[in-house]
């Protein structure tokens, strides 16, 4: 008997050390960026999780055209202590979608990397990560 009252004690203390959603996980307050948190909340207070990833590019340019929301690249906004993604108007997504197309050659810097994040209301994000 003590073995199994020490395996429910272990589980229960696994299961209080794991980050709750009020602080922390894909929806809480993190450090880290939008895909390395696996997801993030934007300033009007929706829950963008990560769905898949990084994309194929006919994918990619799928969303570029279909996707509710798309976002390229990301900054570090001081006053919440977090990256939030840079959502771009309907206006910029063209460009920002030519300029991402030439960047999923590895050869060339920046390399972009596209992702999909869904809301809870079942909208659809395209989010394409740079690096330099």
């Amino acid at each position: 008997m003590p073995k199994k009252q020490k395996r429910a004690v272990a589980l229960a203390e696994m299961v209080a050390a794991l980050p709750s959603p009020a602080t922390g996980g894909p929806c809480g307050s993190y450090v880290d960026p939008p895909v390395a948190a696996r997801g993030f909340t934007d300033a009007d207070g929706t829950c963008w999780r990560l769905a898949r990833g990084p994309l194929d590019p006919r994918r990619a340019k799928r969303l570029a055209v279909d996707a509710d929301v798309m976002s390229m690249g990301t900054s570090y906004d001081d006053e919440a202590g977090r990256w939030l993604p840079r959502f771009l108007a309907e206006a910029e997504r063209p460009a920002a979608w030519l300029e991402a197309r030439a960047g999923f050659d590895t050869a060339h810097l920046p390399v972009h990397e596209a992702y999909e994040f869904t809301a809870d209301d079942g909208r659809v994000l395209l989010f394409i990560e740079t690096y330099c």
